[in-house]
């Protein structure tokens, strides 16, 4: 039996552009994986999604029409269950037998054709059929019907289908947007499968003005996308289409010339591809006037609200031109062309009016603004959040350098809000931090208390840069605290996938600041500084702030390649400077490769739960009289701490963790001699509790750079 290809589409009204390539790759997917375990593709078959904005399809490669037949082995029932003691089949195999559709007419033969084999328990009886593999008519069906189901959708829509019976009537149908089509070929043949209150066949529609044909036929489901570009002027894969437009805006910036590029925005092109069935690139133009404008809103109103791709210079700065991605291709595009300015025009002349408007205020004026802006119910205003950051950044400040930078960051702190209180913010949000920047320059306030007032939002998203300066550092993570302090001290944590105040984005940038600027900076001591701001508002939360930071830090240490183990070894010890966290974790490494590690970890460990047990009673005291030693061994020991200890000791203290845990790997042979030859727990009360102050002072040298027990 050969093979044919499949060709599935639904069509529909316009699809969410946002989420048109996850639908389309979740419709094909689906498709083929059920298809696959129904045993209806070959070995070397695939699957192609095509996603456009009105229809979602899927070519799938060598389908069978009919599945193979199955050999299906069933497990009955016990032997002493089924079987009498001379051999006969009980009524109960019989019922069994009859159930599944056996041959009885000799219950003899077929107690004879029984397989008998243990089941793990007792031996059993098993009973050998063949099933009748899937036909792609009832296996299409059913995989269509679970594509449907499964299907990502952002919202869902309900309208009403009119009955196709004798009965009229109305049913309701649920899908993201209304059915219209549905196409199932094996080959040339349709496969007749409904969805939707829709039956198949081998319509569709292509584009709905420049369609050469009003309704597209499929002769082949290998012809669909040929088919679809030529007779209805539809490009229906969406990687094809994006790939054209790529191509287009590239070759209309080279026809401007001057070195401009379109401006590189991945989610604005996915969104332009799922908008467009036939994409045709015109360049278009505003006047030369708004460009005094601040460019970063002219590119945001012209990519948000107009999906336009504003054209940029050999320098990265905006020029008057920008780039329409038409979804038609008429022979005189001007109207187009014309239609496009004139659209963009009043948007332009909103953003310079806002920004005009704006610098008649200084920044500092608007502070009183913020007290009027509500921040939480529970946290207070814009205001009052603003002199808690200004606190917090002070006291970083005050760490960190001189007055200079204290006056710095204070100023920046008081300020960087001020501009959520302006039009342009009001009107386009995203620029929070953006504006701040340029008024505070048009304020006279000078590069650093500018760009500290747009970078204490950094970093925005995994990847982004860090503040500029040192003003900006601590005005971020002062920002970032308080944040994390006070919804922590409100209980307001994130839950699964819910985080609405970004806790899990605000961990992480201050993690990377104290991290990858090298802040010398105390964690707890941070957490427990940021408290006092919040008054009588807030429970202290810093031991769960804490581990949430923790826990955060721990993820991003695997994600560079550190093993679970390292870094479980190296955080369980909490280090508070975590710019120091990589060179313990190089150190770690390093110990580990040593032959003397595993031992070493190993008496660790039980080092460890020795002293656990002994600390019930009271803290261990880490003194040891040396006249109290009496084995060599626990002598020995004790000697190799004396000598070896302090250097050891001095490599921690100089930053050098790798040499330090070096040097006391030369301890796994006194060690070992010590757990053969000595017994700890001595009866002899002094005795005992001198030698559990030298595992105690063996413990605590074993474990400044790591807990070296959870290498074991």
């Amino acid at each position: 039996m050969t093979t044919q290809n499949l060709l599935v589409e639904l069509f529909v009204e316009e699809l969410p552009p946002k989420a048109l390539k996850k639908l389309g790759d979740a419709f094909a997917g689906v498709l083929f994986d059920q298809l696959r375990a129904q045993g209806l593709v070959g070995e070397d078959s695939g699957v192609t999604a095509y996603a456009s904005p009105r229809r979602l399809a899927a070519h799938i490669r060598h389908v069978w029409l009919k599945a193979e037949d199955k050999a299906v082995r069933q497990k009955l029932m016990p032997v002493s269950v089924g079987l009498t003691a001379d051999g006969q089949a009980t009524p109960a195999l019989l019922k069994k037998l009859q159930a599944l559709g056996a041959d009885l007419s000799d219950p003899a033969a077929a107690v004879a054709r029984l397989q008998r084999a243990s089941d793990g328990k007792a031996e059993a009886l098993f009973y050998d059929s063949l099933a009748s593999g899937a036909t792609l008519d009832t296996g299409l069906q059913k995989a269509l019907d679970e594509a449907i189901r499964l299907l990502p959708i952002p919202k869902v829509m309900s309208y009403q289908l009119e009955t196709d019976c004798e009965l009229p009537g109305w049913s309701s149908v649920h899908f993201v947007r209304p059915a219209h089509g549905l196409v199932a070929l094996h080959g040339s043949t349709v496969v007749p499968v409904k969805a939707l209150g829709l039956s198949a066949g081998r319509t569709t529609h292509g584009h709905r003005f420049e369609a050469a044909q009003p309704v597209v036929e499929m002769a082949h489901a290998d012809q669909y996308a040929e088919t679809l570009e030529r007779d209805g002027a539809v490009i229906a894969s969406f990687d094809q289409r994006k790939a054209e437009i790529v191509r287009q805006l590239a070759q209309a910036a080279a026809r401007v010339g001057g070195g401009v590029r379109p401006i590189e925005d991945e989610a604005l092109l996915d969104e332009v591809t799922a908008l467009v069935e036939r994409p045709n690139v015109l360049v278009c133009q505003f006047e030369a006037q708004f460009l005094g404008v601040p460019q970063e809103c002219l590119i945001l109103t012209m990519k948000a609200n107009q999906k336009y791709f504003p054209l940029l210079d050999a320098t990265g700065k905006l020029t008057n031109q920008f780039l329409v991605v038409s979804n038609i291709r008429p022979e005189d595009a001007s109207f187009v062309i014309g239609g496009n300015e004139r659209v963009v025009r009043p948007r332009l002349a909103d953003a310079k009016f806002f920004f005009d408007q704006d610098r008649k205020k200084t920044l500092a004026s608007r502070v009183d603004s913020l007290s009027k802006v509500v921040y939480h119910n529970k946290l207070g205003t814009q205001g009052e959040r603003v002199e808690r950051v200004r606190a917090i950044a002070q006291a970083i400040a005050a760490r960190l350098g001189d007055a200079q930078l204290v006056q710095q960051a204070d100023q920046a702190a008081l300020l960087a809000k001020t501009d959520l209180v302006t039009d342009m913010v009001g009107e386009f949000p995203e620029l929070q931090g953006t504006m701040g920047r340029y008024y505070a320059l048009n304020d006279g306030l000078g590069a650093v208390i500018a760009d500290a007032i747009e970078d204490h939002y950094k970093p925005r998203f995994a990847g982004d840069e860090l503040p500029r300066n040192m003003a900006g550092v601590v005005v971020a993570l002062a920002d970032k605290l308080e944040t994390l302090v006070g919804m922590f001290g409100i209980g307001n944590l994130p839950t699964g996938d819910r985080d609405p105040f970004a806790l899990r984005r605000h961990a992480l940038g201050v993690i990377r600041m104290l991290v990858e600027k090298h802040l010398p900076l105390d964690l707890d001591a941070l957490l427990a500084s940021a408290v006092p701001c919040f008054g009588e508002r807030i429970q202290d939360a810093s031991a769960p702030l804490a581990a949430f930071i923790y826990e955060r830090l721990a993820g991003v240490l695997r994600e560079q390649g550190y093993s679970a183990q390292e870094v479980d070894a190296v955080l369980a010890l909490r280090p508070q400077r975590l710019a120091q966290v990589g060179q313990q974790l190089a150190a770690v490494r390093a110990f580990a490769a040593l032959p003397e590690a595993p031992a070493l970890a190993a008496a660790n460990k039980r080092v460890g739960n020795i002293l656990k047990k002994a600390e019930v009673e009271g803290p261990v005291d880490p003194h040891v009289n040396p006249a109290l030693l009496q084995e060599q061994a626990e002598q020995d020991l004790y000697a190799a701490l004396q000598r070896f200890v302090p250097e050891a000791d001095a490599q921690f203290a100089a930053g050098d963790y790798t040499a330090s845990l070096q040097t006391l790997a030369v301890l796994r042979a006194p060690v070992d001699a010590f757990f053969d030859d000595v017994m700890v727990n001595a009866e002899q009360l002094d005795l005992r509790l001198n030698r559990q102050g030298l595992l105690k002072t063996l413990h605590t040298a074993m474990n400044r750079v790591a807990d070296l027990a959870r290498l074991a």
